[in-house]
């Protein structure tokens, strides 16, 4: 079967009428007046993946404004700080129920300005509010001082403190506008900083919109702000004035950006590329495997730095899984309405269209088999690519080894569990996997040894992804440092020891020799082993 099969969803009048629907549209020009603007800034019109027409005109800042929102954001730290954590708790409760409350607005703009089915914008909703809660019930837990054994029992005591950063740079990407603003900004905020924020222009609505949720919820306006303009132009003065960035996009601009930072000797973390694995064991249920591979593959059309690219199946199972995998992509129904009708939505940008496009173009030309998909479908949306499964991908082909970020996956066949393991380790990446087994002693087992920051065992990546009390993060080129969990919070604070101390002096006085001070202290420290909690 190829992608002439793939259904796509009858047009729904009425849902996407005039410029890009009248419900966005009526918001749009509110939402922008929440960004930073000055008197140099000039504009630039997107446009909504579905139709191709205007979306929003978007200010574009300079150099010059982008430091002078840093300016504000450092004048309002100090007071910012000085609010208790339980206040800022709060904030971020008040926050987990707006966006809950207020979630068909939030999945209307997700819809227009990323082209996601309405399903897949849910997974925003939800993981916006997941975070929010979390961060909202535990950060005064996390941040809390620390009592540690002192050098000296009772005359030393030491404390571990937490100290927000300052100032925190973040850089996000068009493909999660609303989840990933959220698991990067609010736990900064949380820890008491204060954020200046870049999101992509393409889908900048969705920030500002958890931007004014925040405000509602009882955010200061200065303590997080957003910069909208071209990394050319603005990029430069959000590496200069962080205290701490953070950036999820490509790995070369991510080599980049950590040199730059290098310099300054500030903090950063990176979530970067992936091409990731998914493993299919000789005892899988193949049904249950085919659907989550459908997930794994083809949620935000593949547009996911957690989707799965690569599949290996054990040569036992490896024909029913592919005809079960092919039917089901087959059924999917491709569309752009506001509305749970369709089960993919398009890709989010011409560029990627033409990635994807050229990636399937160029296994095809090195000889794979197009088992389901592999075609543009402009009679959907300008920027609509059916789910696409490729099998006989060859290592000189594109799609083997780069990142196609995409709905398009390749599947290929095992029979020794320690070759499929060392072929899904074969990659510069390593930010998620997968493994599918009746056996999840097992499977956990295969899942210790893969080479990624997180691994599902019979799911694809909502397991890791939505339990946002463990962290999330890539291995080697895949990124440096981790979101949600403590380690999310954490990682915004500077660690601080402060230790007092009473009494006896740790250095001898004049009066005693230090061969006599030495071997006292020599006798307390093999007491000190015999000690509980020491």
């Amino acid at each position: 079967m190829t992608g002439a099969d793939t259904k796509a969803a009858k047009p729904r009048p009425g849902t996407i009428g005039g410029v890009v629907g009248a419900p966005v549209a009526a918001r749009a020009d509110a939402l922008v007046e929440r960004a930073v603007t000055g008197p140099d800034a000039e504009s630039v019109t997107m446009t909504a993946p579905f139709t191709g027409l205007r979306t929003a005109v978007l200010p574009q800042i300079s150099d010059e404004s982008t430091r002078a929102a840093f300016a504000r954001a450092r004048r309002a730290q100090p007071s910012w700080a000085a609010t208790s954590v339980a206040h800022r708790q709060r904030v971020l409760r008040r926050l987990h129920e707006l966006v809950l409350s207020r979630q068909k607005e939030g999945l209307d703009l997700i819809q227009v300005e990323a082209g996601k089915a309405r399903l897949d914008a849910f997974d925003e909703i939800s993981a916006t509010a997941l975070v929010a809660d979390y961060y909202g019930r535990h950060s005064a837990r996390l941040l809390a001082p620390r009592r540690a054994p002192g050098a000296l029992p009772v005359l030393t005591r030491a404390t571990h403190t937490r100290q927000p950063r300052g100032v925190v740079g973040v850089i996000s990407p068009w493909n999660y506008p609303l989840a990933l603003t959220a698991m990067d900004v609010l736990p900064a905020l949380a820890a008491g900083n204060t954020v200046v924020q870049k999101p992509d222009n393409q889908t900048a609505l969705s920030a500002l919109w958890l931007h004014e949720l925040a405000g509602e919820a009882g955010l200061p306006r200065d303590a997080w702000q957003i910069v909208l303009g071209r990394g050319s132009v603005i990029g430069d003065a959000i590496v200069d004035e962080s205290d701490y960035l953070c950036f999820t996009g490509s790995t070369p601009t991510g080599k980049r950006l950590a040199t730059a930072v290098a310099g300054r000797l500030t903090g950063y973390s990176l979530e970067l590329g992936g091409k990731n694995p998914m493993i299919v064991l000789q005892d899988a249920d193949v049904v249950k495997a085919a659907a989550g591979a459908v997930s794994a593959c083809f949620a935000s059309a593949g547009q996911l730095c957690v989707s799965v690219e690569r599949i290996y199946v054990h040569e036992s199972v490896r024909r029913r899984f592919l005809a079960e995998f092919a039917r089901r992509a087959n059924a999917l129904v491709m569309g752009g309405s506001l509305d749970y009708h369709a089960d993919m939505g398009s890709l989010t940008t011409p560029e990627q269209l033409r990635a994807v496009s050229a990636h399937v173009d160029d296994a095809r030309a090195h000889g794979a088999t197009v088992v389901a998909g592999g075609n543009p479908r402009p009679d959907v949306g300008p920027l609509f690519y059916e789910p696409t499964i490729l099998t006989d991908v060859p290592p000189t082909a594109a799609a083997f080894a780069d990142e196609t970020f995409g709905p398009v996956v390749s599947v290929y066949g095992f029979t020794d569990v320690e070759d499929a393991i060392a072929r899904a380790n074969e990659t510069a990446y390593g930010l998620n996997a997968s493994v599918w087994s009746r056996d999840t002693r097992r499977a956990r087992h295969v899942a210790t040894r893969l080479k990624a920051g997180t691994v599902n065992v019979n799911e694809g990546y909502a397991a890791t992804f939505g339990t946002v009390a463990v962290p999330m993060g890539g291995m080697k080129e895949s990124g440096v440092g981790r979101r949600n969990g403590p380690e999310g919070l954490l990682k915004y604070t500077e660690s601080q020891s402060i230790a007092v101390q009473k009494g006896i002096r740790l250095r001898p006085p004049r009066a005693i020799p230090g061969a006599v001070w030495t071997a006292a202290l020599t006798a307390g420290l093999r007491l000190l082993r015999r000690l509980p909690g020491r």
